[in-house]
């Protein structure tokens, strides 16, 4: 009985020794298609929200208060005015105030 129970602990720490019984996997590879690697809007150095280079998309979902609308917006204000030269020239855009902005002044850069 005591060598069964011997040989069983072997064979367990054996396959243990040898990855088979800890082969949980490390790290993968597959990403979320859904999330770039990579995204435009962010600033590559602060992790803010490019005003310069998001989408509208990216500006609806990172900033709060702005839906869709004010998102596009924000575009089209950038597409007609060219870049921002300052996080407050987005008052200039309508329906942007001053504490819709104060909310989100620290998510947000132009660089």
């Amino acid at each position: 009985m005591r060598t069964s129970f011997f040989s069983s602990l072997a064979f367990v720490l054996l396959l243990g020794i040898t990855g088979v019984v800890n082969s949980a996997p490390t790290a993968t590879t597959k990403t979320d298609s859904s999330v770039p690697a990579s995204s435009p809007a962010a600033s590559a150095t602060s992790g803010k929200l490019n005003l310069n280079t998001a989408d509208a998309q990216t500006i609806q979902h990172e900033l709060s208060g702005i839906g869709e609308a004010k998102a596009q917006a924000i575009v089209a204000y950038r597409e007609a005015n060219g870049p921002f030269s300052s996080v407050d020239e987005l008052l200039e855009v309508k329906g942007i105030g001053k504490s819709l902005l104060d909310k989100n002044r620290d998510k947000l850069d132009i660089n």
